[in-house]
């Protein structure tokens, strides 16, 4: 008799409730990770499901998990394949009467949950999920989740008035040791992707590099109390918390998070930006019940709303041209090449580049949205495409036709270009109030400058004077 945990986007050992729960059974628990093929397939797009930042992060994640689980005396099976067929046999292999695992919110992952369970219910086996992965527990919303408000604000005024941040679930001290089954050997990323790994990777996937950048963020470097002041930058590791980067994998526990700034505002300050952190994790939480709301309607071109029909193309070329930082617009540029190359953007730049694409392109935001899926690696299934429905104008946002003036934006969070100029070096002769303009210099100021546009930087593939006049 034995107990199955079953890791998915939960990759830690602190706050994890279906561990927890199983460690105080009395029974051997065997903790498993599955890397599922279908993760890294290729899309009709052209390009892998999952890029090779984010199965960089992955790996390194897993390995963490495993090494934290040999802490406690236990260890993590890696396994290769599709959950529904290996968890079955592992639990035939291990005597397992149940097995536990946190709940996801969307269509695939359902898919999957519900066909392990009928092969788990025939073999007289149980298949117990567990809330794991917001702020608020779902069993604390003052609504059902077909009542959740259809506008955030609303959303967030009632779950701080009704509903209670539960606290942190223990670490087990002591889980039994695993001497007897096959462990499984960590894949590299050439075994999952035809590719090498990224070099020099500025984000380090696991729950103790999530822990530690907390650390340093709140406790060494003293960071959250002007959070709201800086949020918006684009250049540097700082100017945010970066949370999302561990918080997409459940590396660390937003309660964990929400715990330690209730500390910090208990020992050093409490003020607009110690609750703003606060707030954006309650944004994170809408997404993910929204994703519970609507379902498949999330992917849908037409948005959780299904009552605008955007004017959209199909255009590979243009988007091509977008995924690489080529449209010849500096700011937009300067955010893709650095997705690019390090698998991050700000949230100001991927509100931005998402407007630019769906807005003054007018290509599909699914293909964006599909892009940002392969390659950010705080990559969230319920924020990516949430924040895409609300770009789009196609799901949350009350105001159906936001836009972005990329020229006021330019000129508002990088006003000096260091940003576009840090990316885009071809920029770097280029004065601070003319770099934003690129596409409209003259070909004086462009012999001026040593730069050509069409040779060295890409010609636009919007007129910029339309930001001017508006």
């Amino acid at each position: 008799m034995s107990i199955i945990v079953w890791y998915r986007n939960d990759l830690r050992v602190h706050d994890h409730e279906p561990l927890w729960k199983a460690s105080q059974e009395q029974q051997p628990v065997y903790p498993v990770y599955i890397f599922d093929p279908r993760q890294f397939e290729e899309l009709p797009l052209g390009f892998s499901k999952t890029g090779k930042f984010r199965i960089q992060f992955l790996i390194e994640s897993v390995q963490n998990l495993r090494d934290n689980l040999q802490k406690i005396g236990s260890n993590l099976l890696i396994r290769i394949g599709k959950p529904e067929e290996i968890i079955p046999q592992l639990a035939i292999a291990l005597s397992a009467t149940s097995v536990y695992c946190s709940e996801e919110a969307t269509s695939e992952e359902i898919t999957i949950d519900t066909i392990l369970e009928e092969r788990l219910q025939s073999l007289d086996k149980k298949l117990l999920f567990f809330w794991t992965s917001t702020l608020y527990h779902i069993d604390d919303l003052p609504f059902e989740i077909d009542k959740l408000p259809d506008v955030f604000t609303q959303f967030r005024h009632k779950v701080e008035k009704m509903s209670t941040v539960r606290g942190c679930f223990p670490t087990p001290i002591r889980l039994p040791t695993i001497s007897f089954l096959e462990i499984g050997d960590m894949p590299n990323l050439s075994d999952l992707l035809a590719m090498t790994p990224p070099q020099n990777t500025l984000y380090q996937g696991g729950e103790d590099a999530g822990k530690a950048r907390l650390q340093a963020y709140f406790w060494e470097k003293d960071l959250l109390k002007v959070y709201k002041e800086t949020r918006n930058g684009m250049l540097g590791l700082d100017y945010s918390s970066k949370f999302s980067v561990w918080l997409g994998l459940g590396c660390i526990s937003p309660r964990y998070i929400y715990q330690q700034i209730i500390a910090y505002e208990y020992e050093r300050t409490k003020n607009e930006s110690t609750y703003w952190l606060i707030f954006e994790l309650i944004w994170r939480d809408y997404f993910r019940f929204v994703a519970l709301k609507y379902g498949n309607k999330l992917f849908s071109p037409l948005g959780i709303k299904q009552h605008r029909q955007l004017r959209q193309h199909q255009n590979k070329r243009v988007f091509e041209l977008w995924q690489q930082g080529e449209t010849g617009i500096p700011l937009i540029d300067a955010n893709m090449k650095e997705l690019l190359d390090t698998g991050f953007m700000s949230n100001r730049g991927r509100q931005n580049v998402a407007s630019f694409l769906v807005k003054d392109l007018q290509i599909d935001w699914t293909w964006g949205a599909s892009w940002f899926e392969s390659q950010l690696l705080d990559y969230d299934v319920c924020s990516n495409w949430g924040n895409w429905n609300y770009v789009a104008g196609v799901g949350n946002d009350p105001r159906e036709n936001r836009y972005f003036n990329i020229a006021i934006q330019a000129e508002r969070y990088d006003p000096q270009g260091e940003y576009v100029k840090f990316w885009l070096p071809a920029l770097k002769n280029i004065p601070s109030e003319k770099v934003h303009w690129v596409s409209v210099l003259s070909a004086k100021e462009q012999q001026s400058y040593q730069i050509q546009i069409g040779v060295d930087f890409p010609k636009a593939l919007v007129d910029a004077n339309k930001w001017r006049k508006k």
